[in-house]
């Protein structure tokens, strides 16, 4: 049962993952482009210069804010980073115990092994 709620939880994550994949490709580039703009802006001597950078990184800001809900989307491929580690770490086998009754197969081949 619990297999199964993870597996429903991560067919919840991966929808909301790729439904947000616009907004993050569209954060992506604004944050580009105002990070680009900020440093035009300060390489920048003219006054003429220095409106037209600040205009663009005003653009890339407010675009930046227009796709904030691509942050439920990194939030979301996060979750799913984290619950893949879970799963694997969870799928290990037990190290082998000294109760010979529960390991006699093993300790079978072994004493076999002994007399070839």
């Amino acid at each position: 049962m619990k297999k199964f709620l993870m597996v429903c939880i991560g067919i919840g994550l991966g929808i909301i993952a790729l439904s947000s994949l616009g907004n993050l490709i569209g954060l992506v580039i604004s944050v580009i482009v105002a990070y680009f703009s900020l440093k035009q802006f300060l390489k920048s001597d003219s006054l003429g210069g220095k409106i037209v950078w600040a205009i663009i990184g005003l653009m890339g800001v407010s675009a930046t804010f227009a796709n904030l809900p691509a942050l439920a989307g990194v939030l979301a491929i996060y979750l799913l980073y984290v619950g893949y580690k879970h799963w694997k770490k969870e799928e290990k086998p037990a190290k082998a115990s000294k109760d010979p009754f529960t390991n006699f197969d093993q300790q079978w081949n072994e004493i076999q092994g002994k007399f070839k």
